[in-house]
């Protein structure tokens, strides 16, 4: 009985202490809370999608979800290095250049600015350093060190594959501003960012930064770091520049907001949307690569550049199954895509990489 007692108090205690490590960061409250409770989408403690978006169908239980990460798949992961070049961050105020470093993670350079979006350069997305998805072979080819002055760090959600601890840590004394979605401030904050450096935006929402201009948008998803989800907002972005306009994607479903953007804001130079991490247990929160494409159609984007892929096994098919369909469903659909190396710089108007590279006979 009294060894049960022991047990059962230590276990507490372990778990309170696991449970207050920063990584996990700081829900929203006080005035921000009361910011995200005035919001039309805030209902029932929650924040809701546009659409009504379950987690999972209702015929998939959470066990068959379990069960089939388990499974696993030997095609997951590359079998050798992912390819890479080392970027170059020189500037040039006549062109936009956008560098990926894999999965979500790419800087925008623009009218002499940096932007950089959902930096992840832990080696898991996961709040526990030893436990989940190591990143793929190769793909540790850029350091915090490495990148210049950053003058905005954008922020979609706080998902832990979006939003990175140890990168923020690393980043946020050689970054003036960031810009990210409503209630991830609450994160930064409690990681030592100066409330003034942080905008946070909810849907319909914009700031300006010099000569560019960011506005939130919806996107089909939900947040949360920890056991309450969609406490916190999830967003695209629209990135203006002085003579181009991005659509910054961030993670989402499809759905009607793609085609209302597209109206009310397109067209777009270029669409940086996700394309993988997809299943037909979670069809709401993620687009299948031809969802993916439709999506940049909706948008009218002469580019499409599909991210959230080529870094972390975080679902079920083959690590480059997504890339395959998007670019095959493309093809077909006559929308220009862009498939640089990790590391190789898109350069709108001027260069377009599209190498077929993730079809080597090493991967």
């Amino acid at each position: 009985m009294y060894s049960l007692l022991i047990f059962a108090v230590a276990f507490t205690l372990l778990t309170v202490w696991v449970l207050s490590f920063p990584i996990f960061g700081r829900v929203p409250e006080g005035n921000r809370l009361e910011r995200i409770k005035k919001l039309p989408n805030y209902k029932d403690g929650a924040l809701e999608n546009l659409s009504p978006t379950p987690m999972k169908p209702d015929n998939v239980s959470y066990w068959d979800m379990i069960r089939g990460m388990l499974k696993g798949n030997d095609k997951g992961s590359p079998k050798g290095s992912v390819p890479t070049v080392k970027p170059n961050f020189e500037q040039d105020d006549s062109n936009v250049k956008v560098i990926w470093f894999g999965h979500s993670s790419y800087l925008v350079q623009t009218d002499g600015q940096n932007i950089l979006v959902d930096p992840v350069l832990s080696e898991r997305p996961s709040p526990i350093s030893f436990i989940g998805t190591k990143r793929f072979q190769g793909t540790d080819f850029i350091k915090a060190e490495d990148f210049p002055e950053l003058d905005v760090v954008l922020i979609t959600h706080d998902h832990y594959d979006h939003l990175d601890y140890e990168a923020i840590l690393k980043l946020k004394d050689k970054t003036k501003r960031f810009i990210v979605s409503l209630g991830v401030g609450s994160h930064l904050e409690h990681w030592g960012v100066p409330a003034n450096k942080i905008t946070e935006l909810s849907w319909g929402e914009e700031t300006t930064q010099n000569t560019l201009k960011f506005i939130a948008l919806p996107a089909r998803h939900f947040t949360g770091r920890l056991f309450k989800r969609n406490q916190t907002a999830w967003s695209a972005f629209i990135l203006q520049t002085s003579k181009n306009k991005l659509y910054l994607g961030g993670d989402s479903g499809y759905d009607t907001h793609f085609k209302n953007a597209g109206e009310q804001y397109g067209p777009f130079d270029i669409a940086i949307l996700e394309c993988g991490q997809y299943n037909a247990y979670w069809p709401l929160i993620h687009m299948f690569p031809e969802q993916t494409v439709q999506a940049a159609i909706d948008l009218k984007a002469q580019v499409l550049l599909p991210v959230h892929w080529g870094k972390f096994k975080l679902a079920m098919h083959d690590w480059n199954e997504p890339i395959i369909r998007v670019v095959n469903k493309a093809d077909e659909e006559n929308l220009k895509t862009t498939t640089p190396l990790m590391g190789e710089s898109v350069i709108l108007d001027k260069y377009y990489p599209a190498t077929k590279w993730w079809l080597a006979d090493n991967l």
